[in-house]
């Protein structure tokens, strides 16, 4: 499913229109990234969370030529399933 056909399902099922559902969509998005970049977790009981964890620098190899290279540190965002999406999936 992507971006157009998650807008289109989400106004069908709360009866509204596609532009309300779309600005709906982005507004959750939004409000998420915001809350990421300050650092906070995001957290939806029985859906699952979203956390920033910040990955070290480190050293990997170039697999086209085998040479060593230096990775950035950085910061991930990382997903944890909550029980209710993982029963719903298995």
């Amino acid at each position: 499913m992507n971006k157009t056909e998650l807008i289109d399902a989400m106004a069908a099922d709360a009866g509204i229109t596609k532009a309300a559902a779309k600005k709906s969509l982005e507004s959750f998005l939004g409000n998420v990234e915001k809350s990421l970049k300050k650092g906070n977790r995001v957290s939806l009981v029985g859906f699952g969370s979203w956390s920033v964890s910040k990955r070290n620098a480190r050293e990997g190899r170039n697999p086209s030529t085998g040479k060593t290279i230096q990775i950035k540190a950085k910061n991930v965002v990382k997903f944890k399933a909550g029980a209710d999406l993982g029963k719903a999936v298995n």
